[in-house]
């Protein structure tokens, strides 16, 4: 197999070059132009799709995109070609109104998920959006060729309530590989992973891919699970009221290794199984390649917004009860900054700060298998989070 260089400098990250094993250029050109349906355009990694997709070098380019959310389009979306579509995928006769239409879908990019009170619901509801849309388009997109479908590393530790210590299993130990067996416990991820494996089977040819990323650098407001928009909101009030800025986690989570998924390398990661024959039918570990720790983490998100970090000695603290009274000082703090019109609750997911700086062990997954099948795509997380921040601060989001 030939090999070609896909060159993707989008966000601000800066011009990298990274080798994947794939098709040459002319049977690329040989193939149909490729049209996307990006089922959560709005998320975080949505994001990144739909500023990549559309580069004149992306492998099955050029793209069509269809980005599909359930609100209306918001301003700070990227300016692109992107036919967006109002739909909540949820319901059933709306999203067969708004996706049968769609009949020159080839590629599936599934980034979108909804959280409930119980994984069972979580099971039900985010299980039914799938099926929805697959009932639209199966029957419809005739030219119907992969599905992208984005899970989590909670594949090997569990559901949130489970590794928040309501746990009777015991979960994988790290680093995670692909091949690790399902846990036993009820979790979304393995839901979906079962309607695509049906739908596969209804279909011939329709391939599909699996993506497994730990927790995710990006940019989007509207991102039920963006870290960094979330302590960027957390710091500027710190900032603004003269508040220490202490880590809000465990110490297992300050002092040991864990990786983390630059969104735009998971969008790469996905554009790549999408489109290169030998990664079809196979899941996938995504991460940034190396391995940080909170502490080194906590020192960007200081220094970017001129704080001084407290010295942690082990005294986490409930993030979400420490701003649960804060929405008049964010509203303060978009009038004088001009930034985009968002309330807190939108823009501060606490609940998630809180899982991700607690997790009661170390989180690591193996990129191994990623790099046997062909993509070399990495990041330098540090350099990955300063640009993230960089990025929340340039679009208004934060000040």
């Amino acid at each position: 197999m030939s090999s070609f260089s896909w060159w993707a400098g989008s966000l601000g990250h800066g011009v990298r070059k990274f080798e994947t094993k794939g098709e040459s250029s002319e049977d690329k050109s040989e193939k149909q132009q490729g049209v996307a349906l990006v089922i959560g355009v709005t998320g975080i990694v949505g994001n990144s799709l739909v500023e990549i997709l559309p580069l004149s070098d992306t492998p099955g380019g050029p793209w069509k995109i269809y980005g599909v959310a359930r609100r209306p389009k918001p301003d700070w979306s990227p300016d692109t070609s992107v036919e967006y579509i109002q739909c909540d995928v949820l319901d059933r006769e709306l999203t067969l109104e708004k996706i049968s239409p769609l009949k020159d879908v080839t590629h599936l990019f599934w980034v979108v998920w909804v959280n409930r009170e119980t994984e069972e619901q979580n099971c039900e509801d985010n299980g039914r959006m799938l099926s929805n849309v697959l009932d639209a388009l199966l029957p419809n997109a005739e030219n119907l060729q992969h599905i992208c479908l984005q899970t989590g590393a909670k594949h090997y530790l569990g559901p949130f309530d489970a590794v928040a210590g309501n746990r009777y299993f015991q979960p994988h130990e790290a680093p995670y590989h692909e091949e690790l067996p399902r846990l036993p416990v009820p979790n979304f991820y393995y839901t979906l992973e079962d309607i695509v494996f049906e739908a596969a089977k209804k279909k011939d040819g329709l391939t599909w891919s699996i993506h497994r990323p730990s927790f995710i650098f990006g940019f989007s407001p509207w991102s039920l699970m963006n870290i960094v928009g979330t302590l960027c909101v957390y710091a500027a009030i710190c900032k603004h009221e003269g508040l220490p800025f202490k880590y809000p986690g465990n110490r297992i989570t300050w002092e040991q290794f864990v990786d983390i998924s630059d969104a735009e390398l998971i969008a790469e990661q996905e554009i790549w199984a999408a489109t290169y024959p030998h990664a079809k039918n196979q899941a996938f570990n995504c991460s940034n390649g190396d391995v940080l720790k909170w502490k080194r983490l906590w020192g960007i998100i200081a220094e970017k917004f001129d704080l001084e970090p407290l010295p942690y000695k082990g005294e986490g603290f409930s993030l979400a009860e420490a701003m649960k009274d804060k929405g008049p000082v964010w509203d303060a703090l978009v009038r004088e900054n001009k930034l985009h019109p968002t309330k807190i609750e939108e823009v501060g997911n606490w609940w998630f700060a809180e899982f991700t700086l607690n997790l009661p062990q170390e989180m690591i997954n193996s990129m191994n298998k990623s790099k046997e099948y062909g993509f070399f795509g990495f990041r330098n997380t540090e350099t990955s989070l300063g640009q993230w921040i960089d990025k929340m601060k340039a679009s208004n989001a934060v000040p």
